[in-house]
């Protein structure tokens, strides 16, 4: 019973944060699912909750979608995304730098993840600091963010957080940025998990999932489904400005978990 409260509550809330944010559920999904599964197995298990979630957020948001924004950022996303993922498959492991135990969880802090508590660090300063706030990446950067976002979503599953700094500045209103986030980060799905099959495929292994697993999958989709319909509710209330708040925040602190391995 304690996992799947656990499980659950933590879909739900990080589900409902991340309908704002436009990231951070497998970023703390996956330590939450690594409390009672193998790591390897809360990676994957973390994965499909990740993705039925971005399913079913398209399908309650997608509509708020900019079709334009979504082309000129999610093409070069999901390309890149392939990359990453390509790359995941050859480096297989990054060694580490250091490496520590947390209780229950292993950390490992690695030159991918302190790039990327680095690259973090930098954008939250843009939603937090007043004078960075006030500057406005062009459309003709949008290319560099879907690159950026898309390599590190397929490389590491890190897509969310750098895909949100740029949406932010690009985005007028709540409902577009939240529509847009939420397609793009469907399409990057598509493109590393597809990428991730095949790989897993051509190795011959075996699924990490087992059936006593699934279970447990299965209650954290439902929840951060309900965690996405009670944020709907709210989307009208919440100010483009508020949003760029709860990035940086969210930014700054997944930059601390990363650069010190905890995810």
């Amino acid at each position: 019973m304690i996992p799947y409260l656990v499980v659950c509550t933590a879909a739900f809330l990080t589900a409902g944060l991340t309908l704002f944010s436009g990231f951070g559920l497998g970023t703390i999904l996956m330590p939450v699912f690594a409390l009672f599964f193998p790591v390897e197995v809360a990676v994957a298990a973390t994965a499909v909750v990740h993705f039925a979630h971005n399913v079913f957020k398209v399908g309650v948001v997608g509509g708020l979608a900019d079709r334009s924004l979504v082309l000129r950022f999610g093409l070069p996303a999901m390309a890149a995304a392939l990359v990453g993922a390509v790359a995941l498959g050859l480096v297989a492991r990054v060694h580490a730098l250091v490496a520590y135990n947390l209780g229950p969880l292993e950390a490992e802090v690695t030159p991918i993840k302190l790039v990327m508590a680095v690259l973090m660090l930098v954008f939250a300063m843009f939603e937090l600091v007043p004078v960075l706030r006030r500057l406005r990446f062009g459309k003709e950067h949008l290319v560099l963010g879907g690159v950026l976002s898309g390599f590190f979503g397929g490389f590491s599953g890190h897509q969310g957080a750098l895909r949100a700094a740029f949406l932010a500045r690009v985005s007028a209103k709540t409902e577009t940025f939240v529509g847009t986030n939420a397609v793009l980060g469907f399409l990057v799905d598509v493109s590393r998990l597809l990428t991730y099959a095949a790989l897993f495929f051509f190795a011959g292994e075996k699924s990490p999932v087992g059936a006593q697993e699934w279970p447990l999958i299965f209650a954290g989709i439902g929840a951060a489904f309900f965690g996405v319909i009670l944020g709907k509710r709210y989307l009208h209330a919440i100010r483009m400005k508020t949003i760029q708040t709860l990035t940086g925040i969210l930014l700054l602190m997944i930059a601390a978990a990363l650069g010190a391995g905890l995810v």
